[in-house]
């Protein structure tokens, strides 16, 4: 009995894959992610990856086209062929930002990719080495101001939303602070600890372990209220600055993509969130995951960009 239950599912298995279409038996998902690999997005990316394998009974790879804080990979992932299967895991400096900000990013963030589903949340935190004596952000703003030729403030990639919130901070303290652009956060974390930058703004996930450890210490967080993870760290606002602010990870699929094609990797996205496991490695992580529908992600988005987009024309911010 069970040799032939074996069989039986064996069989169905099979039947399935001969039911899909061609182009989903044959081609490679690549998941394209705009930073290096061991990063935050990075990280998102392969958790869903390697469940949408099972999800799709299809090979699923992540590559890594680093280059120009995200837009690399955005135009890489807009000029793709329709019959190549390609979703790019994107955050707000790729989507929201660098299009208010520079006059030609190689693609239109609204008409050039479809979004599919939000599958992250992060907030932010300000950091500094834990050999600095600072222990409170109001600390850090009255040493920038009082030190302006080294008021630097390291971010993981020029033109991402930690390097706004960088800047919104110098204006907080009123210095034209200097947000220094890495590439990365491994060698922004590296400099950070070793002294060579004197303070960071980074995703919490990124600051946690380090700060955990005792390499770094946590000052604020950007979320509204205190952070489950750290909650000992008060949050901007309870530090005195009136700023508060949360990004996302996204999956987009480029506007070429067939309809038939987007609907599957929707609902196989979906599935796989709402998989007590994948919350389990997200949260093993210190990532924080979201279940939404395409639907659901659209509106988000809309609503991000009514938020921010005026916020960031304001700035007059160029890179």
């Amino acid at each position: 009995m069970i040799q032939r239950r074996q069989f039986l599912t064996h069989s169905a298995l099979l039947a399935g894959t001969a039911a899909l279409p061609a182009w989903a038996q044959e081609q490679t998902l690549r998941v394209v992610v705009g930073y290096p690999a061991g990063g935050s997005s990075d990280r998102v990316a392969r958790i869903v990856a390697d469940k949408l394998q099972a999800a799709l009974r299809q090979t699923v790879i992540v590559e890594n086209k680093v280059g120009a804080g995200g837009r690399v990979a955005a135009q890489y992932v807009k000029n793709a062929p329709a019959s190549q299967p390609m979703l790019m895991l994107a955050n707000p400096a790729v989507m929201v930002v660098a299009p208010q900000v520079m006059s030609d990013v190689g693609y239109d963030a609204a008409k050039d990719f479809v979004p599919v589903s939000e599958v992250n949340s992060y907030v932010f935190g300000v950091a500094v080495s834990s050999a600095v004596p600072v222990k409170e952000l109001k600390h850090l703003l009255a040493w920038l101001k009082a030190n302006p030729s080294q008021a630097n403030i390291g971010v993981p990639a020029t033109g991402s939303l930690p390097h706004f919130f960088a800047l919104m901070l110098g204006q907080q303290a009123q210095v034209a602070a200097e947000a220094v652009g890495y590439k990365g956060s491994a060698p922004l974390v590296t400099d950070l600890i070793g002294g060579q930058i004197p303070a960071a703004v980074d995703t919490l996930d990124v600051l946690l372990p380090q700060h955990e450890a005792g390499k770094l210490r946590l000052l604020a967080v950007s979320s509204e209220q205190r952070h489950p993870l750290a909650p000992q760290v008060p949050t901007l606002k309870e530090a005195g600055v009136n700023l508060a602010a949360a990004g996302w990870n996204t999956f987009f699929a480029p506007r070429s993509m067939p309809a038939a094609q987007l609907a599957r990797y929707e609902e196989a996205i979906h599935r796989v969130m709402q998989d007590p496991e994948t919350a389990r490695q997200f949260k093993s992580s210190n990532l924080d995951p979201v279940v939404a529908t395409a639907a659901q992600t659209r509106q988000r988005l809309a609503a991000y960009r009514q938020q921010w987009e005026p916020v960031i024309r304001a700035s007059d911010y160029r890179p």
